[in-house]
């Protein structure tokens, strides 16, 4: 990540904290990359081509992480690298961000599943429920029989995968994902946040940050190169490598070493010119470009793409888009503000969210006349999903996380901390946050 001897455009005034705007827009692309990376494959008339779009959407989750690190550093760590608040205030307010979103998902997640099943209108609806799993496996195993890995939790496991859901605890079940499927992340997200105020002062006081992100990310690959020397790309080890929270926390813990390293470029009075960003954000597409190619060469690839060597291309992702400055318009910052807001909203709800708006299209698709007289008859009616009604999903589904952020998610936030901090007044780091 070159940089040239250039004074930081604009500098923040004394005493205020420097606001990331181009950090707000990579996290709605990254939201938005998650949900195509869902629903795309669905639609037969591209499915020649979608995978080259869809292969490397664990990538948007990576540089979710270590911006997540970024931000949280930048927020919550004073000029002498210590937590500008208490431990516990800090906590209370992740959780308090966190917890509506998940329950929220879950429990729309779970409604859907339900109704999907019942209704049956997509070919294979019948077999979805809320015990149905998959396990996860990363063989050829799904290609020759999908069969032998679909799987009806019993009621003890159903219950005991709805405590860890409850409890935030999900991400750590290796076995398979449940009810709601993409909000893993959330799980680890807040395990990393646990680990922010012992881990992110110490990153901080880091003096070549740059050498520092090398050995995370070597240590980051130590996992998956056990897994390609010694197993068959099964159960566990996927489940594991996937989302498993300690093996993911080093994208979170090189999220702070960058903030590391741009805090003392910024302190040299550097940054990056347009004309090195731009060779910066070739070089990350050149990344994925090779990955791509990679990941048909076999499925150890996959493993090691998906944890480590992707890790570089995606803290210059990053680091690049800090290097952004806000617009002098207010509404370009609010909008930036708002669509950035709606980022983890987006990698929650997409999921329920597609699953209604492609059964509500294959029955409008059909004879939806009959279903007032036959309605059994209209959902065997049923039609077939349309690419050009794709993006009206992607916009409705903006639109509808932005209102969930800020009409369900922020109230039950502001009500969690009254009752759990005992005090109303928001500080600088609330407005930050």
């Amino acid at each position: 990540m070159p940089d040239s001897k250039t004074a930081v455009s604009g500098t923040q005034s004394a005493g205020q904290k420097e606001r990331f705007i181009g950090l707000e827009w990579l996290r709605f692309f990254l939201g938005l990359y998650i949900v195509i990376f869902h629903t795309l494959h669905t639609y037969p008339s591209i499915s020649s081509w979608s995978h080259y779009v869809t292969d490397i959407g664990f990538f948007s989750t990576s540089a979710f992480f270590v911006l997540s690190g970024f931000l949280l550093t930048h927020v919550y760590l004073d000029d002498a690298h210590r937590m500008r608040e208490p431990v516990k205030s800090f906590l209370l307010k992740r959780f308090s961000n966190l917890y509506p979103i998940h329950i929220g998902s879950l429990i729309l997640a779970m409604s859907v599943s339900a109704l999907v099943g019942y209704l049956a209108i997509a070919p294979g609806d019948s077999d979805i429920s809320l015990r149905f799993v998959v396990y996860d496996v990363n063989n050829d195993v799904g290609q020759l029989d999908w069969k032998s890995l679909n799987h009806t939790m019993s009621p003890l496991e159903t219950g005991i995968n709805l405590l860890l859901n409850l409890t935030l605890l999900h991400a750590w079940n290796p076995l398979y994902l449940t009810f709601n499927p993409p909000s893993w992340s959330i799980s680890a997200l807040f395990f990393f946040y646990l680990t922010f105020p012992w881990l992110a002062p110490r990153l901080r006081r880091v003096l070549h940050p740059r050498r520092a992100m090398l050995w995370v990310n070597l240590i980051y690959l130590i996992p998956p190169l056990i897994v390609v020397f010694t197993t068959n790309y099964g159960v566990p080890e996927t489940g594991i490598l996937h989302r498993n929270p300690l093996i993911r926390l080093p994208e979170f813990a090189a999220g702070i070493l960058l903030y590391t390293f741009y805090a003392q470029q910024r302190e040299a009075g550097r940054s990056m010119s347009p004309s090195r960003q731009l060779l910066a954000l070739l070089g990350v597409a050149a990344s994925i470009a090779v990955a791509l190619f990679l990941l048909g060469r076999g499925h150890a690839w996959y493993y090691l793409l998906h944890d480590g060597l992707l890790l570089p291309a995606q803290l210059t992702l990053v680091y690049v888009a800090a290097q952004w400055r806000e617009p002098k318009s207010r509404r370009i910052r609010r909008l930036a503000s708002r669509l950035g807001g709606a980022s983890l909203p987006m990698f929650a709800l997409h999921v329920p969210l597609y699953a209604v708006f492609s059964r509500v299209e294959r029955v409008l698709s059909g004879d939806p006349g009959l279903c007032l007289s036959n309605f059994r008859g209209c959902l065997a009616a049923a039609g077939d999903v349309h690419l050009w009604l794709y993006p009206v999903f992607l916009l409705l589904t903006v639109l509808f996380c932005i209102m969930f952020q800020e009409q369900f998610v922020v109230r039950v936030r502001r009500w969690l901390l009254r009752h759990l901090l005992h005090k109303t007044t928001r500080t600088h780091v609330d407005k930050m946050s």
